[in-house]
């Protein structure tokens, strides 16, 4: 049929004028949003009489259902395909954040929301990382690596300022900052429901893939550039949006406050990511990233030793850049030890490394019981201190590609 001398054709739907890579990254958005959201509500649950202890505790229980789902979701979306695994993920984040709508100030809802939202997190970012991956194979190398992190960092970022708003200045801070969440997922499985997955060969023998990863993961390169680093992805982070700023005292709007310093902290990890491709060296990348961390640390000392409040502002900064840079580093690392069918897997172990450092808040809370808050960030600064010779030396030999090495 024609209408005029142009032929007719069935309207193409708007999902399909998406680049593929963008709807899987706008899925890993919507699930970033929602496992870190929770970190601009600190504050609401303390003032309904949580302790600070229980509430950090809160904050890094969401990685006890996180690396488990990790590590058992991952190598299953290398065996049967990511969209297989990614479409009950997208529901699973959807139903957690429900939970903790619905949670109030009862502590034990709250706590297996924080599971589910794990759970849905450690499910959908090594398989949606991998899928990205697979989707940017017409760019240069690091392209999938890139994207995924900036489409993490992003989530990260946006949930807690957007729930920090809502917590300060609307009614019912325990529900409504939650809502858009849920609003935010529906037009994300509507987008990311169909995107395509290219094919990618999978090895049928199972034993040799194993000994590849363990292979992998025994390198020098994994283990000192990505076991010993990978920690300080959210360790930096948690510690400047959760540690920092309770070292003063902030008068004027704190949940907002401390949803825009959450915020602040991602996006510049968000922004930096772009000097990754410029630094080319995954060590000088993740090295680069420590050396950040340690200048946020001592301008988390100076503030402590001085009470200036502002200077939440840098800290935030500087942690953010060592969250962004670290993280991107590791993910090109990982890309470049591991063989097409085994990304999803080894993302999951470093993913898993990452998660560590949500511990962090709770540790420092715990060790403030016992040390002052300077003598806390000096602790972290000799981490570091001990940490980069360590990275620097790791062997650049290992680093050629185990993309092409060819299956048995």
């Amino acid at each position: 049929m024609t209408v005029g001398t142009r032929p007719y054709s069935d309207p193409v739907p708007l999902t399909s004028r998406v680049p593929a890579w963008l709807r899987v990254a706008a899925a890993l958005f919507a699930v970033g949003w929602g496992a870190n959201q929770f970190a601009a509500m600190l504050l609401v649950y303390r003032d309904d009489g949580a302790s600070s202890e229980a509430v950090t505790a809160l904050f890094g229980a969401y990685a006890l259902g996180l690396i488990p789902a990790l590590l058992i979701v991952a190598p299953i979306s290398d065996r049967i395909g990511r969209r297989r695994v990614m479409r009950p993920v997208l529901v699973l984040s959807f139903i957690a954040t429900v939970i903790l709508l619905v949670g109030g100030d009862n502590l034990v809802v709250l706590l297996l929301g924080r599971l589910v939202a794990g759970i849905a997190s450690g499910a959908a970012f090594a398989p949606g990382s991998a899928w990205v991956k697979e989707l940017s194979a017409d760019g240069p190398p690091g392209t999938g690596a890139r994207r995924a992190t900036l489409a993490l960092s992003a989530g990260f970022g946006s949930g807690p300022l957007v729930a920090g708003v809502c917590g300060q200045w609307l009614p019912d801070p325990t529900v409504l900052p939650y809502v858009p969440h849920l609003v935010l997922m529906l037009g994300v499985v509507a987008l990311a429901w169909h995107a395509p997955e290219p094919f990618v060969p999978r090895s049928k023998d199972e034993r040799h893939r194993r000994s590849e990863v363990w292979q992998a993961m025994r390198s020098r390169r994994f283990l000192l550039g990505i076991t010993l680093t990978a920690p300080w992805v959210f360790g930096a982070a948690a510690t400047s949006f959760a540690t920092i700023p309770t070292f003063v005292d902030i008068g004027v709007a704190p949940v907002a406050v401390t949803g825009a310093l959450t915020g602040l902290t991602l996006w510049t990890g968000v922004a930096v990511q772009p000097l990754g491709k410029r630094l080319h060296d995954p060590r000088l990348i993740i090295g680069a990233g420590l050396a950040a961390a340690a200048a946020g640390l001592l301008t988390g000392l100076l503030l402590a030793a001085t009470g200036i409040e502002w200077l939440v502002l840098p800290a935030a900064v500087l942690l953010g850049t060592a969250y962004g840079l670290i993280l991107v580093g590791g993910l090109t690392t990982v890309e470049s030890l591991a063989h097409p069918d085994d990304l999803g897997t080894l993302n999951a172990v470093f993913y898993s490394l990452t998660y560590v450092g949500f511990a962090a808040p709770l540790l420092s809370t715990l060790a403030l019981n016992a040390i002052s808050p300077e003598q806390l960030m000096l602790a972290g600064i000799l981490m570091i201190a001990i940490t980069l010779p360590l990275l620097l030396v790791s062997q650049a030999r290992t680093a050629v590609s185990a993309r092409g090495r060819p299956r048995r």
